[in-house]
């Protein structure tokens, strides 16, 4: 057989193992957000009570994200701040515990009571079950960044849009906020070189560990 047959061959078994484990993928993304959905249910209920008697405003909290290939959409989360949270972070940015373009602190003032322990307990990104039901994010991949964050990004961190964001990714998994952003991207990376049905299937198992009451979640 000729080099050319060989590398015919070998592209074409390339291009059937991505589609494969693309389908794979998304079959895994529907039955695991449908499950989730229906068992988490009763949290859903309550904390969607709670938010609402303990402030006026939305249950959930809707912010663009970049997603797949640079395609921004609505992300859902359990709103966890005061409603004008985005107008009081810019008095804040002076107390930004991460580097890079990203902004966390870690006793933001923002967080109402119910939204520090729903954030604790990552309770806050169940509604992105929706997304991910939509196509729009999957269950393991880099999260999904905000448009001024990506704008920001060196050229070689873009490789990270390449795949659908997710919730939750090897940052997750290995420290959250301890990692500082470039390590943060660099990993994001590694998942986009290392991805397969296998390892998908090991970062949710080991996410169900440390999910709750993780001490890196803020």
């Amino acid at each position: 057989m000729d080099n050319v047959s060989v590398k015919f061959n070998t592209e074409i078994k390339e291009k059937n193992t991505r589609l494969l484990y693309s389908i794979s993928k998304r079959i895994i993304d529907i039955l695991g957000a449908v499950v989730g959905l229906i068992i988490l249910s009763p949290i859903l209920i309550i904390v969607s009570i709670l938010i609402k008697l303990e402030s006026k405003g939305p249950i959930i909290f809707s912010q663009k994200r970049v997603g797949l290939n640079g395609k921004e959409f609505n992300m859902y989360k359990f709103r966890s701040m005061v409603v004008n949270a985005e107008e009081l972070k810019e008095k804040l940015a002076e107390k930004n515990e991460m580097s890079g373009p990203m902004f966390k602190i870690k006793d933001d003032p923002r967080i109402t009571k119910v939204g520090k322990f729903i954030r604790k307990t990552s309770i806050d990104e169940i509604p992105q079950l929706f997304n991910v039901l939509m196509g729009e994010m999957s269950l393991v991949g880099p999260r999904p960044s905000l448009p001024n964050e990506v704008r920001e990004f060196e050229p070689w961190m873009l490789k990270r849009l390449d795949v659908k964001p997710g919730l939750t990714c090897y940052w997750q998994v290995m420290g959250r906020n301890n990692i500082d952003f470039e390590n943060w991207m660099k990993l994001d990376l590694q998942y986009v070189e290392d991805r397969s049905f296998l390892l998908d299937l090991k970062l949710i198992f080991k996410t169900l560990f440390v999910l709750f009451g993780d001490k890196n979640a803020c």
